[in-house]
Order: structure tokens, then sequence, then C-alpha cells
């Protein structure tokens, strides 16, 4: 069975998908990263609970950035598993600060890389 091979406007898209998706992802981790060095722990379990689902989603966004980036090194199904990993921990971590005053746009950025996520994996054979 042979495959054809992808057209250049498919190409254009799926790279341009794939480069929104790294970008949406770097400004998540970048986001998150700073509302969990402002959350002082103070000894609660929420603030704690909120600053490791900070740090989480930042490394997370950041190690799929990662993989997106390489080129032709993972397969398809390796960076389908990463953006599916990447998109369910924004949302967590989105669900968690929605209700926080200050985290607005922490969560609009979590928001915003989870659907470049689901974006991105809509032009994955």
């Amino acid at each position: 069975m042979t495959t054809t091979p992808p057209s250049q406007q498919e190409l254009f898209r799926f790279l341009e998908d794939r480069f929104a998706c790294a970008q949406a992802c770097t400004e998540c981790a970048r986001l998150c990263a700073l509302r969990a060095s402002l959350v002082t722990p103070d000894g609660t379990v929420e603030q704690e609970r909120l600053r490791r689902k900070g740090i989480m989603c930042a490394e997370v966004c950041d190690a799929t950035c990662r993989v997106l980036s390489e080129e032709n090194r993972v397969d398809e199904e390796s960076i389908r598993v990463q953006l599916e990993w990447c998109r369910t921990v924004c949302l967590e971590c989105a669900h968690a600060l929605e209700d926080h005053p200050g985290a607005e746009e922490t969560v609009a950025a979590c928001r915003a890389c989870a659907r470049a996520c689901t974006d991105f994996m809509a032009t994955l054979g």
C-alpha cells in the first residue's frame, strides 16, 4: 500500500500548527513557572498544590516544546502521546487555577496551549 506524499499546503499547515503549538507551550510554561514562583508556600495544602500544578505544567510544556523542535527524530506516535499529555496537564492546571484571582492570564495560556495541542494532533496522520 503506497501513501500519497502530503501536498505543499498540508505540509505548510502541519509546520504552522507545530510552530503555533510550540509557541503556546513556551508561553504556558513561562506563565506557569511565574505563577508557581508567586505562590508562596505558607503551609496550606491548597497553596502547595497550586505551586506544584504550575511547576508540572511548565515542565510538561517545556518538554513538549523540545519534542516539537526535534526534526524527524521522534516518531508520530510519540509526538501524539506527548501532545495528549501536555493537553491534559494544561487543562488540569487551568481548572485548578480558574477560581484564583490574578491567575486569569495563566489560565488563558493553559487553555490556549491545550487547544494548540489538539489542533496540531488533528494534522497528524
